[in-house]
């Protein structure tokens, strides 16, 4: 499996797996900085600025992002106010 780059630490060490649950989960961790983030599967949407269809709605619990996997890129998705 290829490394991806880190979205947390900028360096390509970040990996998948798969948690088979009732929702499909895939959990990202990063072996240099033990960033862990999760993905629902069913959220991707093309990017913005590659074009590609591999971007993907991730969550570490701090914040929720897109991020594409293709060019690197991140969205973080701003909390609604009550």
């Amino acid at each position: 499996m290829a490394e991806q780059i880190c979205p947390d630490c900028k360096v390509e060490a970040l990996t998948w797996s798969m948690d088979e649950g009732e929702t499909p989960l895939t959990k990202w961790v990063c072996r240099n900085c033990r960033y862990v983030a999760y993905e629902n599967e069913s959220l991707e949407r093309i990017c913005d600025s590659c074009g590609l269809k591999n971007e993907m709605k991730l969550d570490d619990g701090q914040k929720q992002y897109w991020w594409c996997c293709t060019c690197n890129t991140i969205k973080i998705i701003e909390k609604e106010s009550d």
